[in-house]
């Protein structure tokens, strides 16, 4: 699991698209403003070998709750990209988001590309 905890850190990302995707997504959060991580947050590009589990620990949020049949993941919204899924979780009134970016090639794990692929919508904007 890639963490980024600074916009610069955009330039770890292998792939190109979802690099240009994380460097996107700062400059729209960001606005001109200079980065403040306890303001704006992280983002999260998955690695083969992450799995729900990882993701959960990481962030403090829930993606599957076995036993429920109604249970709906927290994410505030997920987006399919033709090169990624994009989830979102918004945690507090002034903004702090953690954006995770899951790679849709091989060597994902494959319950978080169900998850994804059941919840998400197409990406409206890039």
């Amino acid at each position: 699991m890639l963490i980024i905890r600074d916009p610069t850190l955009t330039d770890n990302v292998d792939e190109p698209d979802i690099r240009s995707l994380a460097e996107t997504r700062f400059s729209q959060i960001l606005d001109g403003e200079p980065y403040d991580y306890d303001q704006h947050g992280y983002m999260i590009v998955v690695e083969a070998g992450d799995n729900i589990a990882n993701l959960e620990k990481e962030t403090g949020c829930p993606l599957q709750h076995s036993g429920d049949p109604d249970f709906m993941p927290y994410f505030e919204a997920l987006e399919e990209h033709e090169c990624c899924f994009e989830m979102l979780f918004i945690l507090n009134d002034e903004g702090f988001a953690i954006t995770i970016f899951i790679p849709k090639h091989a060597g994902i794990d494959d319950d978080l590309l169900k998850l994804c692929s059941k919840y998400a919508v197409p990406a409206t904007v890039k």
